[in-house]
């Protein structure tokens, strides 16, 4: 029978969703049909049992049957789940706009020289599937800056590494990415669809050309910086037989970030049991990053945009602390992007009912119900409207 709490639960929830969200279940496909599932409210019940509560297909199907949510199958879920990720990714935007706005206005703050880019952060992560003989998968994903949609998502098995061939480049568009993508095939593939990288590099990974080809000094190009000061050098990078125009960017840190680098990088060389150079040691004092944006944007912007891409390390972050990122689909591409859209909608709404119940006691999540008193008598402005917090949150 459907529990008394439950629908509480379920109401407090549905008052933190944006307006029309219900809507926009059909102008979006995820709810083509009601049979077997009532309306859209049903069917993002359903999702969150299996999302939210880490619940099997099947265990879901049950569930949900027997708190009287929906009668569906475990395969009709699974169905079902497959459209529902341009609903999550809506609601998610829309969630991240209501209730984090000093977020998006920090985000804004770095942008007004991207004004006519595109910018997307990408980053990979492994996801495990649970169980000690559980398998792992790596996860390509990309959200464009600063709304931190999700714009592509790839699962791929533990042994692919991290690259951006992976992911679909349009003209026009700017991935920022850290070391861990920073090679030659990468920077090509973006390069030779139009777009353009900003990714960190070091002395390894990525090696850099001068215009006649030859190894690019890069400790002898920086050693001349002081703490905090940006430069910039013509820099090619070198894929089959041409060389792919861009700059090497870098700043100097300050003496405790320095250290800490060094000390990093120290324990590196520990763990995997090799001899430190000391050109590792020097280069840690610097932040290297490769572009081949224009040059119509300074050192300092372009330093300035890598420093952005910390955000998807924060919906990583995200995923996998409040959202509990854990089980992935692992052989059906659209269920796994929906299913992850659908992990990010359910962090954003941890965030939202925090900032609900935080903000507005001793009320918490229900409604402030103005035109009647609790002895059922006529307030004093018949006017007056039932306003839920989520409303009052959103004017403020």
């Amino acid at each position: 029978m459907p529990s008394k709490l439950a629908d509480e639960d379920w109401a407090a929830i549905e008052r933190l969703l944006p307006e029309h969200w219900q809507a926009k279940a059909r102008e979006l496909h995820a709810l083509r049909r009601t049979r077997g599932v009532a309306d859209a409210a049903a069917l993002l019940r359903v999702m969150l049992i299996h999302i939210a509560q880490g619940c099997g297909l099947r265990e879901t199907a049950q569930r949900a049957r027997l708190g009287g949510i929906a009668a569906l199958s475990d395969v009709a879920v699974l169905k079902r789940l497959r459209h529902c990720a341009s609903w999550f990714e809506w609601m998610g935007s829309q969630l991240r706009q209501q209730w984090m706005p000093a977020a998006l206005k920090a985000s804004q703050a770095l942008r007004p020289c991207w004004g006519n880019y595109c910018i997307r952060l990408v980053d990979g992560t492994m996801v495990s599937e649970p169980g000690a003989s559980g398998s792992k998968w790596r996860l390509h994903y990309s959200v464009q800056w600063p709304s931190l949609r999700a714009d592509e998502v790839i699962v791929s098995t533990s042994k692919e590494g991290e690259t951006l061939r992976r992911f679909t480049v349009l003209p026009g568009e700017v991935l920022v990415a850290d070391r861990g993508f920073a090679n030659p095939p990468g920077v090509a593939h973006v390069h030779d669809a139009g777009g353009a990288v900003v990714v960190r590099t070091n002395l390894v990974t990525l090696p850099l050309k001068t215009a006649q080809g030859q190894p690019l000094g890069i400790l002898e190009c920086v050693s001349a910086l002081e703490t905090g000061q940006c430069g910039a050098w013509p820099a090619y990078v070198s894929h089959g037989k041409r060389l792919i125009a861009g700059r090497l960017c870098a700043v100097k840190k300050d003496a405790a970030s320095a250290l800490k680098a060094r000390q990093r990088v120290t324990r590196e060389s520990q763990r995997n049991g090799t001899e430190l150079q000391p050109r590792t040691l020097l280069a840690a004092d610097y932040v290297l990053v490769f572009t081949t944006v224009g040059d119509e944007l300074s050192a300092a912007e372009v330093l300035d945009l890598y420093r952005a891409r910390w955000q998807i390390e924060l919906v990583f972050k995200r995923l996998k602390s409040l959202a509990g990122l854990g089980h992935l689909k692992k052989h059906d591409p659209r269920a796994a992007r929906a299913w992850l859209q659908g992990k990010l909608l359910v962090a954003l709404l941890i965030d939202a009912l925090r900032v609900a119940g935080e903000a507005f006691p001793p009320w918490g999540y229900i409604e402030l119900t103005g035109n009647r008193s609790a002895t059922g008598e006529q307030g004093a402005n018949e006017n007056e409207k039932s306003v839920p917090v989520a409303g009052v949150l959103a004017d403020a």
